[in-house]
Protein backbone atom coordinates (compact mmCIF):
# COMPACT_ATOMS: atom_id res chain seq x y z
CA UNK A 1 0.00 0.00 0.00
CA UNK A 2 1.44 3.33 -1.05
CA UNK A 3 0.53 6.14 1.34
CA UNK A 4 -0.06 9.59 -0.16
CA UNK A 5 -0.22 13.03 1.43
CA UNK A 6 -3.38 14.05 -0.43
CA UNK A 7 -6.06 12.82 -2.81
CA UNK A 8 -4.56 14.56 -5.85
CA UNK A 9 -1.41 12.45 -5.48
CA UNK A 10 -3.35 9.23 -4.92
CA UNK A 11 -5.61 9.77 -7.95
CA UNK A 12 -2.63 10.18 -10.28
CA UNK A 13 -2.99 6.41 -10.68
CA UNK A 14 -6.18 6.84 -12.78
CA UNK A 15 -5.69 6.87 -16.54
CA UNK A 16 -7.82 7.95 -19.48
CA UNK A 17 -10.27 5.37 -20.79
CA UNK A 18 -10.56 3.54 -17.47
CA UNK A 19 -13.71 2.57 -15.57
CA UNK A 20 -13.78 3.81 -11.96
CA UNK A 21 -16.09 2.40 -9.29
CA UNK A 22 -17.05 4.78 -6.48
CA UNK A 23 -18.12 3.48 -3.05
CA UNK A 24 -21.62 4.73 -2.28
CA UNK A 25 -24.22 5.80 0.27
CA UNK A 26 -22.79 7.05 3.58
CA UNK A 27 -19.40 5.62 2.58
CA UNK A 28 -19.02 7.97 -0.40
CA UNK A 29 -15.25 8.75 -0.57
CA UNK A 30 -15.66 12.50 -0.99
CA UNK A 31 -11.96 13.34 -0.76
CA UNK A 32 -11.08 10.80 -3.45
CA UNK A 33 -13.80 12.17 -5.72
CA UNK A 34 -12.31 15.64 -5.30
CA UNK A 35 -8.91 14.19 -6.15
CA UNK A 36 -10.27 12.53 -9.28
CA UNK A 37 -11.87 15.77 -10.48
CA UNK A 38 -8.59 17.60 -9.88
CA UNK A 39 -7.10 15.47 -12.69
CA UNK A 40 -9.88 16.30 -15.17
CA UNK A 41 -7.61 18.34 -17.42
CA UNK A 42 -5.40 15.33 -18.25
CA UNK A 43 -8.12 12.64 -18.23
CA UNK A 44 -10.36 11.69 -21.14
CA UNK A 45 -13.31 9.30 -21.37
CA UNK A 46 -13.20 7.96 -17.81
CA UNK A 47 -16.40 6.10 -16.93
CA UNK A 48 -17.58 6.45 -13.33
CA UNK A 49 -19.91 3.79 -11.91
CA UNK A 50 -21.75 3.92 -8.60
CA UNK A 51 -24.96 3.43 -6.68
CA UNK A 52 -26.41 6.37 -4.74
CA UNK A 53 -23.73 8.78 -3.49
CA UNK A 54 -23.65 11.78 -1.18
CA UNK A 55 -22.20 15.19 -1.90
CA UNK A 56 -21.48 17.19 -5.03
CA UNK A 57 -20.92 14.94 -8.09
CA UNK A 58 -18.74 17.54 -9.80
CA UNK A 59 -17.59 14.97 -12.39
CA UNK A 60 -21.13 14.96 -13.83
CA UNK A 61 -21.03 18.65 -14.72
CA UNK A 62 -21.01 19.68 -18.37
CA UNK A 63 -17.60 21.35 -17.85
CA UNK A 64 -16.08 17.88 -17.56
CA UNK A 65 -17.84 16.31 -20.54
CA UNK A 66 -14.56 15.35 -22.23
CA UNK A 67 -13.11 13.88 -19.04
CA UNK A 68 -15.90 11.89 -17.40
CA UNK A 69 -19.08 10.01 -18.19
CA UNK A 70 -21.31 8.29 -15.65
CA UNK A 71 -23.05 4.91 -15.59
CA UNK A 72 -25.43 5.18 -12.65
CA UNK A 73 -26.50 1.93 -11.03
CA UNK A 74 -28.95 4.11 -9.07
CA UNK A 75 -29.82 7.72 -9.90
CA UNK A 76 -29.74 9.45 -6.53
CA UNK A 77 -31.06 12.89 -5.72
CA UNK A 78 -27.67 14.51 -6.29
CA UNK A 79 -27.47 13.09 -9.84
CA UNK A 80 -30.96 13.74 -11.20
CA UNK A 81 -30.24 17.23 -12.49
CA UNK A 82 -27.30 15.89 -14.53
CA UNK A 83 -29.02 12.84 -15.99
CA UNK A 84 -29.31 13.17 -19.78
CA UNK A 85 -29.44 9.52 -20.87
CA UNK A 86 -26.21 9.99 -22.80
CA UNK A 87 -23.07 11.12 -21.00
CA UNK A 88 -24.81 10.62 -17.65
CA UNK A 89 -26.77 7.40 -18.09
CA UNK A 90 -28.51 4.67 -16.09
CA UNK A 91 -27.65 0.96 -15.98
CA UNK A 92 -30.67 -1.02 -14.75
CA UNK A 93 -29.64 -4.15 -12.87
CA UNK A 94 -31.02 -6.07 -9.92
CA UNK A 95 -28.90 -5.14 -6.91
CA UNK A 96 -28.22 -8.83 -6.22
CA UNK A 97 -26.74 -9.22 -9.72
CA UNK A 98 -24.34 -6.26 -9.73
CA UNK A 99 -21.45 -8.21 -8.14
CA UNK A 100 -21.76 -10.85 -10.88
CA UNK A 101 -21.70 -8.03 -13.43
CA UNK A 102 -18.30 -7.03 -12.05
CA UNK A 103 -17.01 -10.61 -11.77
CA UNK A 104 -18.05 -11.60 -15.27
CA UNK A 105 -16.00 -8.90 -16.96
CA UNK A 106 -19.13 -7.67 -18.72
CA UNK A 107 -18.45 -4.36 -17.01
CA UNK A 108 -14.82 -4.68 -15.86
CA UNK A 109 -13.52 -2.29 -13.19
CA UNK A 110 -10.09 -0.73 -13.52
CA UNK A 111 -10.08 1.35 -10.34
CA UNK A 112 -12.14 1.16 -7.13
CA UNK A 113 -12.38 4.22 -4.86
CA UNK A 114 -13.40 3.13 -1.36
CA UNK A 115 -13.85 4.59 2.12
CA UNK A 116 -12.52 2.39 4.94
CA UNK A 117 -12.16 2.16 8.69
CA UNK A 118 -8.54 2.02 9.91
CA UNK A 119 -6.67 -1.31 9.91
CA UNK A 120 -6.65 -3.47 13.03
CA UNK A 121 -3.58 -5.19 14.47
CA UNK A 122 -3.80 -7.78 11.70
CA UNK A 123 -3.99 -5.22 8.89
CA UNK A 124 -7.73 -5.53 8.19
CA UNK A 125 -9.82 -2.45 7.43
CA UNK A 126 -13.59 -2.67 6.86
CA UNK A 127 -15.92 -1.16 4.29
CA UNK A 128 -17.79 0.28 7.25
CA UNK A 129 -21.40 1.27 6.77
CA UNK A 130 -21.60 0.17 3.12
CA UNK A 131 -20.48 -3.31 2.06
CA UNK A 132 -23.19 -3.91 -0.62
CA UNK A 133 -21.50 -4.12 -4.06
CA UNK A 134 -18.26 -2.45 -2.94
CA UNK A 135 -16.73 -5.70 -1.71
CA UNK A 136 -16.90 -7.25 -5.16
CA UNK A 137 -15.59 -4.02 -6.69
CA UNK A 138 -12.49 -4.31 -4.50
CA UNK A 139 -11.98 -7.90 -5.65
CA UNK A 140 -12.56 -7.06 -9.30
CA UNK A 141 -10.56 -3.84 -9.62
CA UNK A 142 -7.00 -3.81 -10.89
CA UNK A 143 -6.24 -0.80 -8.67
CA UNK A 144 -7.78 0.00 -5.27
CA UNK A 145 -7.52 3.54 -3.89
CA UNK A 146 -8.76 4.10 -0.33
CA UNK A 147 -9.46 6.95 2.02
CA UNK A 148 -8.98 5.63 5.54
CA UNK A 149 -11.03 7.38 8.19
CA UNK A 150 -11.10 6.82 11.98
CA UNK A 151 -14.70 8.05 11.99
CA UNK A 152 -15.82 5.21 9.70
CA UNK A 153 -17.43 2.48 11.87
CA UNK A 154 -15.67 -0.84 12.01
CA UNK A 155 -18.41 -3.29 11.08
CA UNK A 156 -18.48 -7.08 11.41
CA UNK A 157 -19.39 -9.37 8.53
CA UNK A 158 -18.05 -9.64 4.98
CA UNK A 159 -16.59 -6.19 4.49
CA UNK A 160 -12.98 -6.77 5.49
CA UNK A 161 -10.26 -5.36 3.23
CA UNK A 162 -6.64 -6.13 4.06
CA UNK A 163 -4.06 -3.41 3.54
CA UNK A 164 -2.34 -5.74 1.06
CA UNK A 165 -5.38 -5.31 -1.22
CA UNK A 166 -4.98 -1.52 -1.25
CA UNK A 167 -2.66 0.03 -3.83
CA UNK A 168 -2.92 3.71 -2.85
CA UNK A 169 -4.31 5.36 0.28
CA UNK A 170 -4.81 8.67 2.03
CA UNK A 171 -5.80 9.34 5.62
CA UNK A 172 -8.76 11.59 6.43
CA UNK A 173 -10.67 12.44 9.59
CA UNK A 174 -14.14 13.38 8.34
CA UNK A 175 -17.64 12.86 9.79
CA UNK A 176 -19.74 10.20 8.07
CA UNK A 177 -22.69 11.85 6.25
CA UNK A 178 -25.81 11.84 8.42
CA UNK A 179 -29.30 11.39 6.99
CA UNK A 180 -32.03 13.39 8.74
CA UNK A 181 -35.09 11.45 9.81
CA UNK A 182 -38.18 11.92 7.68
CA UNK A 183 -41.09 13.91 9.06
CA UNK A 184 -44.15 11.67 9.37
CA UNK A 185 -47.42 13.21 8.23
CA UNK A 186 -50.93 11.86 8.62
CA UNK A 187 -50.72 9.96 5.32
CA UNK A 188 -47.48 8.19 6.21
CA UNK A 189 -48.72 7.31 9.68
CA UNK A 190 -51.90 5.81 8.25
CA UNK A 191 -49.88 3.73 5.79
CA UNK A 192 -47.69 2.59 8.67
CA UNK A 193 -50.69 1.48 10.72
CA UNK A 194 -52.21 -0.45 7.82
CA UNK A 195 -48.91 -2.16 6.96
CA UNK A 196 -48.31 -3.05 10.60
CA UNK A 197 -51.52 -5.10 10.65
CA UNK A 198 -49.87 -7.48 8.16
CA UNK A 199 -46.75 -8.00 10.27
CA UNK A 200 -46.77 -10.83 12.80
CA UNK A 201 -44.62 -11.34 15.87
CA UNK A 202 -41.52 -13.29 14.87
CA UNK A 203 -41.51 -11.90 11.31
CA UNK A 204 -38.27 -11.07 9.51
CA UNK A 205 -38.34 -7.53 8.15
CA UNK A 206 -36.98 -5.78 5.09
CA UNK A 207 -37.57 -2.09 4.59
CA UNK A 208 -35.55 0.91 3.61
CA UNK A 209 -35.25 4.55 4.54
CA UNK A 210 -37.76 7.39 4.38
CA UNK A 211 -41.12 8.44 5.71
CA UNK A 212 -43.11 5.30 4.87
CA UNK A 213 -40.57 2.76 6.22
CA UNK A 214 -40.16 4.91 9.34
CA UNK A 215 -43.94 5.06 9.76
CA UNK A 216 -44.24 1.28 9.52
CA UNK A 217 -41.42 0.79 12.02
CA UNK A 218 -42.99 3.34 14.39
CA UNK A 219 -46.16 1.23 14.41
CA UNK A 220 -44.29 -1.93 15.49
CA UNK A 221 -43.17 -0.98 18.98
CA UNK A 222 -45.66 -3.42 20.50
CA UNK A 223 -44.40 -6.34 18.41
CA UNK A 224 -41.97 -8.97 19.69
CA UNK A 225 -39.22 -11.24 18.38
CA UNK A 226 -38.88 -9.41 15.06
CA UNK A 227 -35.85 -10.19 12.93
CA UNK A 228 -33.90 -8.15 10.39
CA UNK A 229 -32.56 -9.32 7.05
CA UNK A 230 -32.65 -6.25 4.86
CA UNK A 231 -30.86 -4.43 2.07
CA UNK A 232 -30.37 -1.40 4.31
CA UNK A 233 -31.61 0.21 7.52
CA UNK A 234 -31.60 3.46 9.48
CA UNK A 235 -32.72 5.16 12.72
CA UNK A 236 -36.30 3.85 12.67
CA UNK A 237 -35.02 0.31 13.02
CA UNK A 238 -32.56 1.22 15.76
CA UNK A 239 -35.53 2.40 17.84
CA UNK A 240 -37.01 -1.12 17.60
CA UNK A 241 -33.73 -2.79 18.50
CA UNK A 242 -33.35 -0.61 21.57
CA UNK A 243 -36.90 -1.18 22.82
CA UNK A 244 -36.65 -4.94 22.39
CA UNK A 245 -39.15 -5.43 19.56
CA UNK A 246 -36.27 -6.65 17.38
CA UNK A 247 -34.19 -9.44 18.88
CA UNK A 248 -33.59 -11.62 15.78
CA UNK A 249 -34.41 -14.70 17.87
CA UNK A 250 -36.76 -16.39 15.38
CA UNK A 251 -34.60 -16.12 12.26
CA UNK A 252 -33.17 -19.24 10.66
CA UNK A 253 -30.23 -17.49 8.99
CA UNK A 254 -27.79 -15.66 11.30
CA UNK A 255 -30.02 -15.91 14.36
CA UNK A 256 -29.38 -13.10 16.82
CA UNK A 257 -27.84 -10.85 14.17
CA UNK A 258 -29.15 -7.76 12.40
CA UNK A 259 -28.16 -8.40 8.78
CA UNK A 260 -27.93 -5.87 5.94
CA UNK A 261 -25.85 -4.70 3.00
CA UNK A 262 -25.51 -1.07 4.03
CA UNK A 263 -26.63 1.45 6.65
CA UNK A 264 -27.48 5.15 6.37
CA UNK A 265 -28.63 7.26 9.29
CA UNK A 266 -27.58 9.51 12.12
CA UNK A 267 -24.36 9.52 14.11
CA UNK A 268 -26.30 7.46 16.69
CA UNK A 269 -26.68 4.66 14.14
CA UNK A 270 -23.01 4.76 13.14
CA UNK A 271 -21.96 4.56 16.79
CA UNK A 272 -24.29 1.61 17.36
CA UNK A 273 -22.91 -0.48 14.50
CA UNK A 274 -19.26 0.25 15.34
CA UNK A 275 -17.58 -3.00 16.45
CA UNK A 276 -20.99 -4.42 17.41
CA UNK A 277 -21.03 -8.21 17.00
CA UNK A 278 -24.83 -8.23 16.81
CA UNK A 279 -24.66 -6.31 13.50
CA UNK A 280 -23.48 -7.89 10.25
CA UNK A 281 -22.92 -6.12 6.94
CA UNK A 282 -22.70 -8.67 4.13
CA UNK A 283 -22.12 -8.75 0.41
CA UNK A 284 -25.27 -7.82 -1.45
CA UNK A 285 -25.42 -10.86 -3.73
CA UNK A 286 -25.92 -12.92 -0.55
CA UNK A 287 -28.14 -10.47 1.37
CA UNK A 288 -30.46 -9.98 -1.60
CA UNK A 289 -30.47 -13.54 -2.94
CA UNK A 290 -34.15 -14.61 -2.89
CA UNK A 291 -33.28 -18.17 -1.79
CA UNK A 292 -31.30 -16.79 1.17
CA UNK A 293 -34.05 -14.33 2.10
CA UNK A 294 -36.61 -17.14 1.98
CA UNK A 295 -34.74 -19.20 4.60
CA UNK A 296 -36.13 -16.86 7.25
CA UNK A 297 -39.71 -17.16 8.58
CA UNK A 298 -42.53 -14.79 7.66
CA UNK A 299 -40.33 -12.40 5.69
CA UNK A 300 -42.26 -9.16 5.34
CA UNK A 301 -40.76 -6.96 2.63
CA UNK A 302 -42.07 -3.42 2.37
CA UNK A 303 -41.05 -1.45 -0.71
CA UNK A 304 -42.24 1.77 -2.30
CA UNK A 305 -43.42 2.76 -5.76
CA UNK A 306 -43.96 5.73 -8.02
CA UNK A 307 -47.11 4.26 -9.56
CA UNK A 308 -49.10 1.03 -9.41
CA UNK A 309 -51.47 0.27 -12.25
CA UNK A 310 -54.83 -1.42 -11.82
CA UNK A 311 -53.40 -4.82 -12.75
CA UNK A 312 -50.68 -4.57 -10.09
CA UNK A 313 -47.68 -3.55 -12.20
CA UNK A 314 -45.21 -1.46 -10.18
CA UNK A 315 -43.20 1.44 -11.56
CA UNK A 316 -40.49 2.31 -9.02
CA UNK A 317 -37.50 3.86 -10.80
CA UNK A 318 -38.94 6.52 -13.12
CA UNK A 319 -41.62 9.10 -13.74
CA UNK A 320 -42.41 8.37 -17.34
CA UNK A 321 -39.09 8.49 -19.19
CA UNK A 322 -37.34 10.44 -16.40
CA UNK A 323 -35.18 8.12 -14.28
CA UNK A 324 -35.23 9.15 -10.61
CA UNK A 325 -33.80 6.15 -8.74
CA UNK A 326 -33.01 2.57 -9.71
CA UNK A 327 -34.12 -1.04 -9.75
CA UNK A 328 -32.39 -1.65 -6.43
CA UNK A 329 -33.39 -4.74 -4.48
CA UNK A 330 -37.16 -4.47 -4.73
CA UNK A 331 -37.61 -7.56 -6.91
CA UNK A 332 -35.04 -9.50 -4.87
CA UNK A 333 -37.03 -9.02 -1.67
CA UNK A 334 -40.51 -9.18 -3.18
CA UNK A 335 -39.60 -12.60 -4.55
CA UNK A 336 -37.71 -13.69 -1.43
CA UNK A 337 -40.67 -12.75 0.79
CA UNK A 338 -43.13 -14.62 -1.39
CA UNK A 339 -40.98 -17.77 -1.11
CA UNK A 340 -40.59 -17.45 2.67
CA UNK A 341 -42.92 -19.56 4.86
CA UNK A 342 -45.71 -17.13 5.77
CA UNK A 343 -43.94 -14.30 3.93
CA UNK A 344 -45.66 -11.13 2.73
CA UNK A 345 -44.35 -8.98 -0.14
CA UNK A 346 -45.81 -5.48 0.23
CA UNK A 347 -45.79 -2.35 -1.94
CA UNK A 348 -46.63 0.74 0.12
CA UNK A 349 -47.30 4.21 -1.29
CA UNK A 350 -49.46 7.29 -0.74
CA UNK A 351 -52.60 7.27 -2.86
CA UNK A 352 -51.67 10.64 -4.37
CA UNK A 353 -48.60 12.64 -5.34
CA UNK A 354 -47.81 15.94 -3.63
CA UNK A 355 -49.49 17.69 -6.56
CA UNK A 356 -52.71 15.72 -6.14
CA UNK A 357 -52.35 13.16 -8.93
CA UNK A 358 -53.38 9.58 -8.29
CA UNK A 359 -50.50 7.15 -7.85
CA UNK A 360 -52.84 4.26 -8.49
CA UNK A 361 -53.36 4.53 -12.23
CA UNK A 362 -55.17 2.75 -15.00
CA UNK A 363 -52.02 2.82 -17.13
CA UNK A 364 -48.38 3.49 -16.18
CA UNK A 365 -47.07 6.69 -17.74
CA UNK A 366 -45.42 6.17 -21.16
CA UNK A 367 -41.77 5.32 -20.59
CA UNK A 368 -42.31 4.26 -17.00
CA UNK A 369 -40.29 1.18 -16.07
CA UNK A 370 -41.98 -1.90 -14.63
CA UNK A 371 -39.65 -2.82 -11.77
CA UNK A 372 -41.96 -5.43 -10.21
CA UNK A 373 -44.37 -7.40 -12.36
CA UNK A 374 -48.03 -7.94 -11.51
CA UNK A 375 -47.36 -11.63 -11.03
CA UNK A 376 -44.96 -10.85 -8.16
CA UNK A 377 -47.09 -8.37 -6.23
CA UNK A 378 -49.19 -9.66 -3.33
CA UNK A 379 -50.14 -6.68 -1.14
CA UNK A 380 -50.51 -2.99 -1.93
CA UNK A 381 -51.00 -0.55 0.95
CA UNK A 382 -52.05 3.10 0.91
CA UNK A 383 -53.37 5.34 3.66
CA UNK A 384 -56.84 4.09 2.70
CA UNK A 385 -56.24 0.41 3.34
CA UNK A 386 -54.76 -2.86 2.10
CA UNK A 387 -55.38 -4.60 -1.23
CA UNK A 388 -54.46 -8.28 -1.40
CA UNK A 389 -53.88 -9.08 -5.07
CA UNK A 390 -52.56 -12.62 -4.73
CA UNK A 391 -54.77 -15.21 -6.41
CA UNK A 392 -57.02 -12.55 -7.95
CA UNK A 393 -57.97 -11.95 -11.56
CA UNK A 394 -57.17 -8.67 -13.29
CA UNK A 395 -60.70 -7.41 -12.75
CA UNK A 396 -60.66 -8.41 -9.07
CA UNK A 397 -57.30 -6.68 -8.68
CA UNK A 398 -58.62 -3.50 -10.23
CA UNK A 399 -61.58 -3.46 -7.86
CA UNK A 400 -59.30 -4.00 -4.84
CA UNK A 401 -56.88 -1.25 -5.90
CA UNK A 402 -59.64 1.24 -6.68
CA UNK A 403 -60.94 0.66 -3.15
CA UNK A 404 -57.64 1.92 -1.63
CA UNK A 405 -57.16 4.82 -4.05
CA UNK A 406 -57.96 8.34 -2.89
CA UNK A 407 -61.77 8.61 -2.60
CA UNK A 408 -61.85 11.48 -5.09
CA UNK A 409 -60.07 9.35 -7.71
CA UNK A 410 -62.10 6.16 -7.45
CA UNK A 411 -64.86 7.07 -9.89
CA UNK A 412 -62.32 8.18 -12.50
CA UNK A 413 -60.30 4.98 -12.10
CA UNK A 414 -63.42 2.81 -12.36
CA UNK A 415 -64.43 4.62 -15.53
CA UNK A 416 -60.96 4.24 -17.04
CA UNK A 417 -60.84 0.56 -16.13
CA UNK A 418 -64.21 0.01 -17.77
CA UNK A 419 -62.85 1.69 -20.91
CA UNK A 420 -59.77 -0.54 -20.94
CA UNK A 421 -61.89 -3.66 -20.57
CA UNK A 422 -64.11 -2.54 -23.43
CA UNK A 423 -61.07 -1.87 -25.62
CA UNK A 424 -59.67 -5.35 -24.93
CA UNK A 425 -62.99 -6.96 -25.73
Amino acid sequence: MKQHKNAHQALAAVESGQRVFVHGAAATPTRLIEGLVSHAERLRNVEIMHLHTFGDPAYARADYADSFRVANLFVGGNMRAFYDGDRVDYLPCLLSEIPALFRSGQRPIDVALVHLSPPDAHGFCTLGCSVDVALEAVYAARTVIAQINPQMPRVHGDGFVHISQIDHAIEVDDPIPAVPRAVLGDVEQAIGRHAATLIEDGATLQMGIGAIPDAVLAALHGHRHLGIHTEMWSDGLLDLIENGAVDNSRKKSHRGKTVSGFVMGSKRVYEFIDDNPSVIQARIDWVNAPHEIAKNPRVTAINSAIEVDLTGQVCADSIGHRIISGVGGQMDFIRGASLSPGGKPIIALPSRTKTGLSRIVSTIKPGGGIVTTRSHVHYVVTEHGVANLYGRTLNERAEALIAIAHPDDREMLAREWHGLRAARG
